[in-house]
């Protein structure tokens, strides 16, 4: 349902909040300490306080200005997120604990509730955790065992709840002074507001990490906690699930963001390395082996994954609807992508790469989280697959049908941006879930992987290319940089779908040659190949942009 206004900042508030954090390098957050922070595992408890402070209030940004807060929309948290990650992701990660333990307190809890806890994180200096993965269930929310259990007075109303349970790996848990904690009640799962020292809480001492070093991550154990029945998010009890599905599409492109963040951070500092490194006898910035392989497929993987971002945020602060699954595509691609820059951004520094002090090791390690927390990649791959399926079968085809039309006019106003390859990448996406059903395959959750990854990078590249257009439209200072980034990452998209969907219906058994050859045919590999014709060429315009050569 399109709402009449549109949420969220203007550019300037915006633009204001972006460049106070760009502030907090210089004043709190200096590379110094946060390779100090890194290597002893320090969680900076009074830095993070006083960026809750009055005077800066970063957590404004995402409470209701009713509350006390700014009002800021999905777009706006992804512009502050973003950047807070290129500083340090393990600071990024406190920050968004934050707002991730507010999240059920925003979008549940009533009036007299909100005024009283949103009041309170508006106020400043308070921490907040979102309690609710378990040490056996993971990112499975329906397999709590965390009970809480009601407390009736003598005429049998339930004054409370008396909660048990353990959970596992929760940022901020042993620092938190509100925790939005996920427990059944006999209703089904709810959330409560737990504060910090209640009788029977205990927050533990945080987990020896592979990264995200400045963050806290702790174990919280609760033996008989007792919270007061206005401690139960909303009032009514079993909502908890619906609440927390409420704001998967938010939560989990806020996780695109930190990765994207930080995956920038990595290639600046390659980019910024390969510049000035001469061997032999010319910088590393001029040599395909560098610039090709280990920069620029990342530098455009990064800005596909930022023009889809773009485009959810916008659907968001636009509409009420959850968009859980482009949240999911949103996370699995950004994720994956940063991954993978960050990883080549060290062998970019060759033995440099490996040395604490430049950082892209430190970044490495930080963003592999990002393919954990929220939902594993494995677990957005099933998501997408599963729901985009469904879709697709109950729309006849016309959800990626609306792709492939959309990208085809934009091939007619500018074809060197390969709209055709998308266009085809989505036709071919559209027969190859329908065969995929015929022949039962969707039960193999190898081919779902398969046909998420087509679906992925379907929608993905689809953003880009309108991004690249509009730029274009606009006569922007970045329209040739994203026509070329465009055109290759168009050839990308064909090329996957073109392998993935080869590798779908090799996956049956007893498939005859001909079977394969008709298969190939329909779903126009031939085409599809296509789209990588000239791709050095692009790559070379975004390299000559891209290092300024």
């Amino acid at each position: 349902m399109t709402q009449d206004v549109y949420k969220g900042l203007d550019d300037e508030s915006r633009q204001m909040v972006v460049d106070t954090v760009l502030q907090l390098r210089k004043k709190l957050l200096s590379k110094e300490k946060i390779l100090e922070w890194d290597k002893n595992e320090i969680f900076p408890e009074a830095v993070i306080r006083e960026m809750l402070g009055p005077d800066i209030g970063l957590q404004l940004l995402f409470i209701p200005e009713e509350y006390g807060g700014m009002g800021g929309g999905a777009r706006d948290c992804c512009a502050v997120t973003k950047e807070m990650a290129k500083i340090c992701l393990g600071v990024g990660t406190a920050f968004f604990a934050i707002q991730l333990g507010s999240d059920p307190i925003l979008v549940g809890a009533t009036p007299e509730q909100k005024e009283k806890w949103l009041g309170a994180i508006a106020q400043g200096g308070v921490l907040v955790a979102y309690a609710v993965t378990e040490p056996e269930a993971g990112s499975n929310l329906a397999a709590l065992k965390t009970k809480a259990e009601p407390v009736t007075n003598s005429d049998g109303e339930i004054t409370g709840y008396k909660l048990n349970g353990t959970k596992q790996f929760i940022s901020n848990g042993g620092y938190a002074d509100l925790m939005t904690v996920l427990a059944n009640t006999p209703d089904g799962p709810s959330f409560f507001v737990v504060e910090k020292g209640m009788k029977g809480l205990e927050q533990h001492n945080g987990e020896e990490k592979h990264g995200i070093r400045a963050s806290n991550t702790s174990p919280l154990t609760f033996t008989d906690v007792h919270v007061p029945k206005d401690s139960l998010v909303g009032i009514v009890p079993g909502l908890g699930l619906k609440q927390a599905n409420r704001v998967f599409g938010y939560t989990r492109l806020m996780v695109a963001c930190m990765a994207l963040g930080a995956g920038q951070s990595a290639l600046d500092i390659a980019i910024g390395y390969a510049k000035e490194r001469i061997q032999f006898g010319s910088p590393l910035s001029e040599k395909q082996g560098y610039t090709h392989k280990l920069i620029i497929p990342h530098v455009i993987g990064l800005a596909a994954a930022e023009a889809y971002i773009d485009d959810v945020a916008d659907m968001l602060d636009s509409s009420n609807d959850d968009l859980q699954v482009e949240g999911a595509v949103g996370k699995y691609f950004a994720t994956e992508a940063a991954d993978r820059a960050a990883n080549d951004c060290i062998q970019a520094l060759g033995g440099y790469g490996y040395i604490n002090e430049f950082e892209v090791e430190k970044i490495k390690r930080d963003i592999k989280i990002t393919c954990i927390y929220e939902g594993t990649s494995e677990i957005q791959q099933n998501i997408i697959s599963t729901f985009r399926w469904k879709t697709s079968r109950k729309t006849k085809g016309q959800f990626y049908n609306s792709i492939a039309e959309a990208m085809t006019a934009l091939n007619d106003e500018n074809p060197e941006l390969g709209g055709r390859y998308v266009a085809q990448a989505a036709k071919a996406l559209n027969y190859c879930i329908d065969f995929a059903h015929k022949q039962r395959l969707t039960r193999q959750q190898a081919v779902m992987f398969d046909l998420s990854d087509m679906m992925s990078y379907t929608e993905v590249g689809a953003s880009l290319l309108r991004k690249a257009n509009r730029l274009i439209r606009e006569n922007h200072d970045d329209a040739q940089l994203y026509k070329a980034m465009a055109n290759a990452f168009a050839g990308e998209t064909a090329q996957l779908v073109a392998e993935k969907g080869l590798k779908i219906v090799l996956a049956m058994k007893d498939v005859e040659t001909a079977s394969i050859q008709a298969f190939m045919t329909e779903m126009g590999y031939s085409e599809l190949i296509l789209g990588r014709k000239g791709w050095a060429e692009a790559m070379d315009r975004v390299a000559d942009i891209v290092f300024e050569r």
